[in-house]
């Protein structure tokens, strides 16, 4: 009875929300694709993160320390906390959030914030718990703090991983030597547990440096075969994007963009740097980032969307591994002002954060907005809950590994994916054409309630498993 109820609950929780459709603002043609862009919510002011929740709302921040949830359906705002001692000075306030995975049993909010102590501007990550029968946020606990701001270069996104690590960003606060320095937290990629102790597998023991020699990291996303990317500010040339692997040198001060200078080059020949995905000069000043994997907009798959604060929206195309970036396509420049963030819906809508009233921008009367960008003619095919002979699964519950065997042989290749309580791609593979049955992978993930989704002909089917 318990596992019973369980799965009511997840669920409802994975139901798909109507969005509301408010009028056309501009469509933009992508292959045989078209897409609408609207406006979901105004009169924002300034919003920093956004995120899918498991409620099926949009999880937001502003930067003037405001937490709220958005409803999909009719855009209401419902404001969940604004923090007291948030610092919004420049470019510092309320910035990253994250979900714990397991939200249901372990409603914990993660945000990252700049705050004043005895007159200096620091930055500092916190915990806090979720009532769903208040609709509030409460009992805040500090994992890390003390961390050296400034009124720019203090960006931080967060992002916890399937092992239960936190992934945050910190920028060089104008300390530019600090990048390079492994016993400072500046200019790095830490790696925490949900605790905020050293992971006993991070690179440096006892240290969170996870990746260093970043300059102002503002994107941070995850592929669900592993690969980490992210959004870095350049100075006046070379705005990143980045491919994030562990203990990498990211190059900053010294290194911009690619190693090509004779003294880049030497500089990372001797001490292991990255290069990026992607250079841009002049700097489009790129923020948010986030994965796309959805049918609604198939000539995206597999790919990075990427919004910018002076330079629009743009789709880079990965390769398959993840590795490489083999095309672009920017769909505006400036039609909407600065954008931030962005977070994608499970029905694979994408929602974009303006952020014209951030003191850089020229805000329109009904700034700051959260557009909807979809494509209006997509119907989601039938899914098919539970229905043994299209989709099966053994073990259910499984541990380390779960048969998946369609009732037909695919006759073109055929993406599986496993989902998480949270809407957000777990594990996924390529079933070639021809065959029935795969197995999919379950180490390292954490216990609960999954979905396992897999397209026949024109219908999804999906079916629960739970992993033990």
């Amino acid at each position: 009875m318990k596992r019973f109820s369980t799965l009511l609950l997840f669920g409802a929780l994975a139901a798909p929300a109507m969005a509301q459709q408010g009028p056309v603002l501009a469509t933009y043609t992508v292959g045989s694709t078209t897409l609408s862009a609207s406006a979901l919510t105004n009169n924002l002011d300034t919003p920093w993160e956004l995120l899918w929740g498991p409620d099926n709302f949009i999880w937001m921040t502003e930067r003037m320390g405001r937490i709220s949830r958005v409803n999909p359906t009719t855009g209401q705002v419902l404001p969940l906390l604004t923090i007291a001692d948030v610092t919004e000075t420049g470019e510092s306030g309320l910035l990253g959030m994250a979900l714990h995975p397991n939200f249901t049993a372990t409603p914990y909010v993660y945000v990252v914030y700049n705050y004043t102590d005895s007159g200096a501007l620091k930055e500092k990550l916190v915990r806090y718990t979720y009532s769903a029968t208040t609709n509030t946020l409460s009992s805040p606990l500090v994992l890390l703090g003390n961390i050296t701001a400034v009124t720019t270069h203090s960006g931080s996104r967060l992002f916890i991983q399937p092992d239960l690590t936190l992934l945050m960003t910190t920028g060089d606060a104008q300390q530019r030597p600090e990048a390079q320095n492994v016993a400072s937290l500046n200019g790095k990629v830490l790696r925490l547990n949900l605790d905020g102790t050293v992971p006993a597998n991070n690179p440096i023991p006892g240290s969170l440096v996870y990746s260093f020699g970043h300059r102002n990291p503002q994107g941070l996303t995850r592929t669900a075969s592993g690969q980490i990317y992210s959004s870095e500010h350049g100075e006046n040339i070379e705005d990143e994007v980045n491919l994030i692997e562990v203990n990498r040198n990211y190059g900053w001060p010294t290194v911009e963009g690619f190693c090509n200078t004779a003294a880049e080059q030497t500089f990372c020949t001797a001490n292991n740097v990255r290069e990026p995905l992607a250079s841009y000069t002049p700097t489009r000043a790129v923020a948010g980032l986030t994965t796309y994997t959805h049918p609604a907009i198939p000539e995206w798959n597999n790919s990075l969307l990427l919004v910018t604060l002076k330079d629009g929206f743009t789709q880079l195309q990965l390769n398959l591994a993840g590795t490489q970036i083999t095309a672009q396509n920017t769909l505006w420049t400036t039609t909407y002002g600065r954008l931030r963030s962005i977070c994608v819906s499970p029905q694979g809508r994408i929602y974009i954060g303006t952020s014209n009233r951030d003191g850089r921008g020229n805000p329109a009367a009904t700034d700051d907005r959260i557009l909807v960008l979809e494509n209006r003619a997509y119907v989601p095919s039938a899914v098919k809950q539970g229905q043994a002979s299209a989709l099966q699964l053994w073990p259910n519950p499984a541990t380390q590994t779960v048969a998946v065997r369609l009732s037909a042989a695919p006759r073109a290749t055929t993406t599986v994916q496993l989902r998480d309580a949270l809407g957000r791609t777990a594990r996924t593979l390529q079933l070639p054409s021809g065959q029935q049955e795969t197995r999919l992978d379950l180490a390292g993930l954490r216990s609960g309630l999954y979905m396992v989704q897999a397209q026949l002909g024109d219908v999804q089917y999906t079916r629960r498993l739970v992993v033990e």
